[in-house]
């Protein structure tokens, strides 16, 4: 297991476990304090996590209140294989990014276009790393 906690962007595995078609757990803080774990589709630029949703879901609602967030990202074939990243919510892009986005997500893990009904508008929530934990089984 190593750590990583100088915040100059993503470490090579957190990264390659995002762009890869591996799940991710996101933990958000609710209004009365306790946390909110999803399971999400995820994706990664240089130096951020990227999450897409919309935003009249309770984690956006979540991250509008308070940033904070821990994204854990496991390997498809083998989950004890894993990352952790603490961070905070920097940036959030909507409209035309947030619509192209979900469709790459959807490409990724499915072969195909987004096709859910939108309830609301998509938003990418882009992730500042914090704290990175690379776990690897010994």
């Amino acid at each position: 297991m190593t750590d990583k906690n100088d915040g100059h962007g993503l470490h090579p595995r957190v990264k390659e476990l995002a762009s890869g078609e591996n799940f991710a757990a996101l933990t958000t803080i609710m209004p009365d304090g306790h946390p909110q774990t999803q399971v999400m589709w995820d994706d990664a630029d240089s130096d951020h996590l990227l999450i897409n949703t919309e935003v009249h879901r309770q984690k956006f609602k979540n991250v509008e209140r308070d940033p904070t967030v821990t994204l854990t990202i496991w390997e498809k074939d083998d989950p004890y294989n894993f990352v952790e990243v603490r961070g905070e919510v920097v940036e959030k892009a909507k409209g035309p990014e947030a619509r192209e986005h979900i469709d790459e997500l959807s490409h990724k893990y499915h072969g195909r276009a987004y096709g859910t009904p939108i309830r609301s508008e998509r938003v990418v929530l882009r992730i500042a790393p914090l704290r990175q934990v690379i776990r690897t089984p010994s």
